[in-house]
């Protein structure tokens, strides 16, 4: 569980960007994170992945306060993945080798050396590809996917590597509706079944409103709006 309260960010120098932000995020949960251009969305996810540093506020997951000392980043870093628009993938490795990467990148120097994987690690990148509904396109390279696909292959990554929450900044936005609706539902499964929790910034069309449990709205740096996922009226829609 993610606890975040009075979160504030400033540039240094500069505006304030992020203003008394507070929420809550359980296991298993969807949220879905609305606003306008420039409203804070992108920031708030680096936050919480500790890419940004926090002007004032407190975050705790689980319970403990992760900024006060080195473990509770540590665990941030490995337990919560952000992950960008478009996927950083290896386009000439294949969708399993892309998988594995993220599973090795704490490994030996002689193992990552000599490339060398263990069969566990083989059988667990396998098990992420197919619960995405990739297993098809494991031996095909990064190039050769579609872009759907390709977010995929990065969710894979980050679940192979041990992430609990997937911070996902626009995992959509260019798709087309039936490759989005494909990411969405992959998304929306792993919560359920693994008790994952995913926070996705989701701007365009009514995503928000099919695929969420609860959709937080930004408006200037500030949070205007945090609802179960339903339909959103139009007044709630011209706040945001």
């Amino acid at each position: 569980m993610i606890h975040i309260a009075h979160l504030k960010k400033q540039i240094p120098g500069g505006p304030v960007v992020l203003d008394d932000i507070s929420f809550r995020a359980d296991d298993g949960e969807f949220i879905a994170i609305k606003g306008s251009s420039g409203s804070g969305k992108s920031m708030l996810l680096k936050c919480l992945a500790l890419q940004e540093s926090w002007t004032s506020g407190t975050y705790k997951v689980d319970g403990k306060e992760v900024q006060t000392n080195w473990m509770g980043r540590m665990r941030v870093r490995k337990e919560i993945t952000l992950l960008e628009e478009k996927p950083s993938l290896y386009p000439r490795r294949t969708a399993l080798k892309n998988v594995l990467i993220g599973s090795t990148s704490q490994a030996s120097p002689l193992r990552r050396a000599t490339g060398m994987v263990r069969n566990d690690d083989y059988m667990g990148a396998m098990d992420s590809l197919e619960k995405l509904g990739l297993l098809d396109k494991a031996h095909s390279k990064a190039e050769q996917l579609s872009g759907g696909e390709r977010q995929r292959v990065a969710f894979a990554r980050a679940l192979v590597h041990g992430a609990r929450v997937l911070l996902a900044d626009e995992p959509v936005s260019g798709l087309d509706p039936h490759a989005a609706d494909k990411v969405l539902g992959d998304l929306k499964q792993l919560c359920k079944q693994q008790g994952l929790i995913v926070i996705a910034v989701l701007h365009q069309g009514d995503w928000a409103e099919r695929y969420a449990d609860r959709i937080i709205g930004l408006n200037g740096g500030k949070l205007v709006l945090q609802v179960n996922g339903r339909r959103l009226t139009e007044r709630e829609k011209m706040m945001l």
